[in-house]
């Protein structure tokens, strides 16, 4: 299914625990879980508060569905995700076997789309459908940047 402005709620909230993270010190990525048209889980980036290098919004977020649904196999998911995945969340979202992925912005730093060769990589059993969400690129791209600018100060 392609991506409709009736999804747009599910990519505010995402927005909206990017926001979250931001005023908590935290990089600004927000990610929301829908199953059946329902958010099952939410969270943001707690990489600081947690002291945890593996607390990043997605992975919070499939560890928060998987007990929400009681299964390690989200197939009927869809998430919804701030910034482009890294290579470790990528790679969570295929493992969780999640549907499919709505991207707020492109990763500045992605050259070699190593997301989508995770997301469609032969060596992984499952394939997961991604779509980047053009009219959340500019504000989720200048959440991150503002976030940035205010760090390096």
């Amino acid at each position: 299914m392609a991506y409709s402005r009736f999804m747009n709620k599910f990519m505010e909230e995402a927005l909206s625990q990017a926001r979250k993270a931001y005023k908590k010190g935290e990089v600004p990525i927000g990610a929301v879980l829908v199953c059946n048209g329902k958010i099952i889980a939410k969270s943001y980036n707690q990489r600081e508060r947690r002291q945890n290098a593996l607390s990043h919004a997605e992975i919070n977020v499939i560890k928060k569905g998987c007990r929400r649904l009681k299964s390690w196999r989200l197939d009927d998911c869809e998430l919804y995700v701030t910034l482009e995945p890294c290579p470790m969340c990528a790679g969570g979202i295929c493992n969780a076997r999640i549907k499919k992925v709505y991207i707020g912005a492109k990763e500045k730093t992605s050259f070699d789309n190593l997301c989508e060769k995770i997301f469609t990589s032969n060596r992984l059993n499952h394939k997961v459908e991604f779509e980047f969400v053009n009219d959340y690129q500019e504000v989720c791209s200048n959440l991150l940047s503002d976030f940035f600018k205010i760090k390096r100060k």
